[in-house]
């Protein structure tokens, strides 16, 4: 009778302890998935091709410039319309002759480790990216920097060799010229060999991130400036393009954006089916083809023209982006400064094409479909990169216009790092280039025509006129001169157009596709800045 009573109050106990057990755990699910609810509500999921990289302000690739952007902050804007405007400095002056721009930077802005930005934290960040100028020499304003000074606890100065039209326009840029918190460099203070976490001013901070899958971007409680809307960005590493559509349409993502990240043909799909908001920013730059002259064959001028006259510019573009881009016959669009000029559009002419090949001494031989000059073919390798689609459709399409013309082309596909590898170590016959958009151009894209390192100097180095053009263009970016700068920039220009290195194809647009909760979606005036300070989700 006991053993029995024993029992049943032991038996009681337990079916209260799972009881409790269990309400505790219920509570606790109940908790989590209301608190998991309303993060959700106010956040936001998209995919990118890939991993977002070391988040180190001072570097390029494999680093991300959307990630980047969202940590760290530049001292000046670039805003709609080529405006410049204050942002980490509050206001500036720049000397008479244009050599020295002293900065007084903005009161109270601290970065996320709780330190605050000084003069002396934007002097460390210049330093470190100086000590590897050769690195940034793309970028104009690093070739003429001669000095750095921090003047006072908020007032930086930068004094120049020379004067320099667009130093401001280059430090609104993404990289390398932003700032990183003492606590995020390396012991010997080298940023180039890595840093030692991503500490920024900026109005977002990665929470969370595993290689190749994912980053997670959480709002600065402490920030500067006006807030963001949204708590919590989530970039998904998704590398193919279909895969993300399907992604999409699942609802895994909340939106896409970004250039080449999908088909046009999955965009146009997306926007027919009525159910996603569809839209294109304003052209951002041109696709291009870079013919390396450096390659025997590619040196000739003969030989370019044939490959300009040589493919249906109109019809690849009209089919391969739907029309969603725009034929292009000028290298940079006209919507930039100093580039409304007119020029002869080279027009699909099969024939031409082959009177020029035929004119320089590549000639077809009986019963072969690739032409030869001196035993050897005209066999050219185009690289591009494998998680564009645009990209391959149009390297295949080549394929096949090209060889109609007797020239084979082979077409490798690349991760992208690999391929600015190769195009920087001028290990390539014809590649894709795009110029760099707002606000680097067009003084950037002339600077690194004669700027060596990038590969583009280089694709050029076998131009008659390469060390006059050059001269030209360090003319034009020291010109304090307007008038003379519009000549100086016609001319340079005008003689990259005729040259043929290279080959303009279409205007890119930037694509987005949002679901229906995503509101407030605006394409940012600087091509490279994220797009998610303005953004809300409808509740």
């Amino acid at each position: 009778m006991y053993k029995l009573k024993a029992r049943r109050t032991l038996f009681t106990a337990v079916i209260l302890i799972i009881s409790i057990t269990l309400m505790g755990c219920a509570n606790s699910e109940t908790g989590s998935s209301t608190e998991g609810t309303a993060k959700e509500a106010n956040s936001i999921t998209l995919s990118w091709p890939r991993d977002i990289g070391s988040m180190n302000p001072h570097v390029y690739n494999p680093s991300q410039l959307i990630a980047q952007s969202m940590i760290y902050e530049p001292l000046v804007s670039y805003k709609e319309g080529g405006k410049i405007q204050p942002h980490l400095a509050e206001s500036w002056s720049i000397s008479d002759k244009g050599l020295e721009y002293t900065f007084k930077l903005r009161e109270n802005v601290k970065f996320t480790d709780g330190t605050p930005l000084n003069a002396a934290a934007v002097k460390k960040n210049f330093d470190a990216v100086m000590k590897n100028a050769n690195s940034h020499s793309w970028l104009g304003v690093i070739n003429v920097l001669e000095k750095t000074e921090a003047v006072d606890e908020q007032t930086f100065k930068m004094v120049l060799k020379e004067p320099y039209y667009p130093a401001l326009q280059d430090l609104a840029v993404v990289r390398p010229v932003r700032f990183l918190a003492e606590s995020g460099f390396p012991e010997d203070g080298d940023t180039s060999k890595g840093i030692a976490k991503p500490v920024g001013t900026g109005p977002w901070m990665l929470s969370d991130y595993k290689k190749d899958e994912y980053a997670v971007f959480t709002r600065n409680p402490d920030y500067w400036g006006e807030s963001p809307k949204l708590e919590k960005v989530t970039i998904k590493i998704i590398p193919d393009a279909e895969t993300r559509v399907m992604a999409f349409e699942k609802g895994e993502l909340d939106l896409i954006y970004g250039e080449g990240l999908i088909s046009m043909d999955s965009f146009n799909q997306l926007k027919e089916a009525g159910e996603y908001h569809t839209e294109l920013s304003e052209p951002v730059g041109t696709r291009s083809l870079l013919l390396n002259t450096t390659n025997e064959k590619l040196a000739d001028l003969r030989v370019r023209k044939a490959l300009q006259h040589g493919f249906n510019k109109q019809a690849m573009v009209e089919g391969i982006t739907l029309g969603l881009e725009e034929k292009a016959d000028n290298i940079l669009s006209k919507n930039f400064p100093y580039t409304d000029i007119e020029v002869e559009p080279f027009e699909y002419d099969a024939e031409k094409a082959a009177a020029y090949l035929e004119e320089a001494g590549w000639k077809l031989p009986s019963g072969k479909a690739v032409r030869e000059k001196d035993g050897q073919p005209l066999e050219l390798e185009l690289i591009y990169d494998k998680t564009d689609p645009i990209q391959k459709a149009m390297a295949e399409t080549l394929q096949a216009e090209w060889s109609a013309i007797g020239v084979k082309l082979n077409i490798t596909g690349l991760e992208l790092t690999s391929q600015i590898e190769r195009r920087k170590a001028g290990d390539f016959d014809v590649d894709f280039w795009y110029n760099y958009g707002a606000p680097y151009d067009p003084h950037s894209f002339i600077n690194v025509v004669a700027e060596k390192g990038w590969g583009v100097s280089e694709a050029h180095s076998r131009l008659q006129m390469k060390a006059e053009l050059d001269q030209q263009i360090s003319e034009a970016l020291a010109s304090t001169d307007e008038k003379k700068r519009q000549q100086l920039y016609s001319s340079i220009l005008g003689t990259l157009q005729e040259q043929s290195v290279f080959v303009p194809i279409s205007y890119i647009k930037k694509t987005v596709i949002y679901q229906d909760d995503v509101k407030q979606f605006n394409f940012p005036a600087n091509r490279d800045e994220h797009p998610f300070n303005e953004i809300e989700m409808s509740q």
